[in-house]
């Protein structure tokens, strides 16, 4: 013969602790793989307004008044460590994804967007921070740029 008994029922707040850790562990999920899809496809939009950075949460248009283009060129970040990005303030900072805020290794202030480090933009601006861009055709988003001055 056997007697079976039961446990008291765990109080509502467990459920509520359960299903909170859920939607949280869904949306890091979800941010994980929007930066993931963000990796690949960040673009650059030169327009009569600016520059548009589009793919990413730090995307945002730089009007091309506040671009600094006389001193804008194309870096190889592995021969120039002084324009690495150093120290991440806010941003994402992955293998071969850099994007968001950072500190150079000279200490200047940068909003990057970085797959590749040996094929890189550097764009200073008049706003007390420069842009880091990984970008396929480098030399055509530099002239783009200069012809819409």
């Amino acid at each position: 013969m056997r007697e079976t008994f039961s446990i008291i029922p765990a109080p509502a707040v467990t459920a509520w602790f359960l299903g909170g850790m859920i939607l949280l562990m869904a949306s890091v999920l979800l941010l994980l793989g929007y930066i993931g899809w963000s990796s690949q496809n960040v673009t650059y939009e030169v327009t009569l307004e600016g520059l548009r950075i589009r793919g990413d949460i730090y995307g945002r248009l730089v009007p091309l008044a506040s671009l600094d283009l006389e001193r804008a060129r194309l870096m190889d970040l592995t021969r120039e460590p002084e324009y690495r990005p150093k120290w991440r303030t806010n941003g994402t900072g992955l293998p071969g994804y850099a994007a968001g805020w950072f500190r150079l290794a000279n200490r200047e202030k940068c909003l990057a967007f970085l797959t590749d480090q040996r094929r890189a933009v550097y764009l200073p601006t008049r706003g007390g921070y420069s842009l880091l861009l990984s970008c396929a055709d480098g030399e055509g988003l530099l002239r783009a740029l200069k012809q819409r001055l």
